[in-house]
């Protein structure tokens, strides 16, 4: 048995003794109406990265990709690890690097 007033932004009711009014100010209305806003877009993001979430694990994984097997995407060179040395401990690196 409430009757709001959008306009005066009153809410009145009646209790056993009286009516009761609520009042806010416009500033509060305002403010309120911008954190349920946000609150809406926040909904809305949590939803899209959930659905993005599913997509993705949907997808199977490759099954050739191993973790123990391992192809070099570009071309390697063999790089010394001890130039000056004699012994012949070499790191594969990719062949667009320079050694500095």
């Amino acid at each position: 048995m409430a009757i709001p007033n959008y306009a005066y932004l009153k809410l009145k009711m009646p209790s056993p003794n009286s009516i009761i009014t609520v009042e806010s100010t416009y500033e509060h209305a305002y403010d309120y109406n911008i954190e349920c806003i946000e609150y809406a877009e926040a909904l809305v993001e949590a939803e899209t990265l959930i659905v993005n979430l599913d997509q993705l694990g949907s997808k199977a994984p490759d099954s050739k990709c191993h973790a123990r097997t391992f192809e070099p995407t570009e071309a390697a060179k063999l790089v010394p690890v001890n130039p000056i040395g004699s012994d012949d401990q070499a790191l594969r690196n990719s062949a667009t690097l320079d050694i500095k």
